[in-house]
């Protein structure tokens, strides 16, 4: 069993926790690896990870991939609480940072949390044919763009011609040849000439490794970069 340190959101004593729910006391294993990481982590907490559904502890990991944490005391030394994580299990999609803030996503359709994940699959299926997703988180409000003009007959109506989202990511894939893999990066998307359907144009970007600063700054050039391709921009 792997282990990494987390930060602990509560202490001792059964009090409530990292997890929302009160420790118990268990017995310590014979382990030197979680030794080791509790002396590292004094005052803090080591977490085992269940190796089912992650393969470097370093990297990162979902919450649903730590069985529970061990608390650690000021000295580094285990203390014996162990706190079991109830949302242990098999790792979920999370778009509530994209649906959640109050931002227009008309654009993507009636369900943009698909349309995203459909985007970030499809885009990887371009690299590897067989890819299948397993999971995908939106680790931090997207960053959005936005952008209209009046309408001609009448000022009071403003019609949306261009639309752009950054989104930073982890997410789970697996393929026949190179097994599963967990990527970290910036999914970006942005869709000009929206007031005029029959010329809508679509392109996506799949960063890997980038920020979402870097990402956002990127998408400002790309979403005019797109009118400039064939000069069919509006507004």
């Amino acid at each position: 069993m792997r282990h990494t340190a987390l930060d602990w959101a509560g202490n001792g004593g059964g009090n409530m926790g990292l997890f929302g729910s009160r420790g118990r006391r268990k017995a310590i294993p014979d382990d030197p690896a979680l030794v080791a990481a509790a002396a590292e982590n004094p005052g803090g907490s080591v977490a085992e990870i269940d190796p089912t559904y992650i393969d470097d502890p370093d990297g990162y990991v979902p919450p649903e991939a730590i069985r529970g944490a061990w608390l650690v005391d000021s000295s580094g030394q285990l203390t014996g609480e162990y706190q079991e994580n109830p949302r242990h299990g098999v790792p979920q999609d999370d778009f509530g940072k994209l649906t959640g803030p109050d931002h227009w996503l008309g654009w993507l359709g009636d369900d943009p949390a698909t349309a995203v994940r459909k985007g970030i699959e499809e885009s990887l299926r371009a690299q590897v044919a067989d890819a299948v997703v397993e999971w995908v988180k939106i680790l931090e409000t997207p960053r959005f763009l936005t952008g209209g003009r009046r309408h001609s007959e009448d000022e009071q109506v403003m019609l949306v011609t261009r639309a752009a989202l950054a989104a930073p990511f982890a997410l789970s894939v697996r393929a026949t040849q190179h097994g599963r893999s967990i990527l970290l990066g910036v999914f970006s998307w942005a869709a000009v000439n929206l007031s005029r359907p029959e010329a809508r144009k679509d392109r996506r970007w799949f960063d890997l490794g980038a920020g979402l600063d870097w990402a956002g700054e990127q998408l400002r050039t790309r979403i005019y970069e797109m009118d400039d391709a064939d000069g069919t921009g509006e507004g």
